[in-house]
């Protein structure tokens, strides 16, 4: 007997996964690159991002859990001390500009698709990574001094996103 692949069983084609799959490591990319903040910090927001995505396999939505498990078994678990990759975009601007364009893509999909209870958590979820991400690092300030914890670029970032899908 052949095993129907987790996506099916939504009604999504392989394609459509890969969308809603690839878009909550694409957020945590985009967030941690809104503000050029130097490696240490970047792999503390990359780690916060990270472990976001692994607490979505407990969600009561299981579409985010789905989705979760699919990409804890694609990239590792930070449970397990797997970290993924710091991937810093060439252009953060038009890095962001793509992940926007596909988040949109994503909340109409999901509003064809699933019920609204099920869009709104992958929505909410989508952005509960990008507030981990951008909180987890301060920004800016010399030595440590006048730091702030969200960069206006990182707040923009979030809100945009927020925006896209109506969260």
């Amino acid at each position: 007997m052949i095993e129907e692949p987790a996506y099916s069983g939504f009604g999504f084609s392989d394609e459509e996964w890969g969308l809603l799959v690839g878009l909550p490591q694409s957020v945590l990319t985009a967030a941690s690159a809104a503000e050029s903040d130097g490696t240490k910090a970047t792999m503390t927001e990359s780690a916060a991002g990270l472990e976001t995505i692994s607490v979505g396999r407990e969600s009561a939505s299981p579409l985010v859990a789905a989705v979760a498990g699919e990409i804890m078994t694609r990239v590792g678990d930070p449970e397990a001390g797997e970290e993924l990759p710091a991937i810093e975009p060439a252009d953060p601007r038009a890095y962001a500009e793509d992940v926007l364009g596909r988040a949109k893509e994503a909340a109409a999909l999901l509003a064809a698709r699933v019920d609204e209870g099920q869009a709104g958590a992958y929505q909410h979820w989508l952005v509960e990574i990008t507030e981990q991400v951008v909180g987890a690092a301060s920004s800016g300030g010399v030595l440590g001094l006048g730091a702030s914890l969200v960069s206006p670029s990182e707040r923009r970032f979030r809100d945009r996103l927020a925006q896209v899908l109506n969260d």
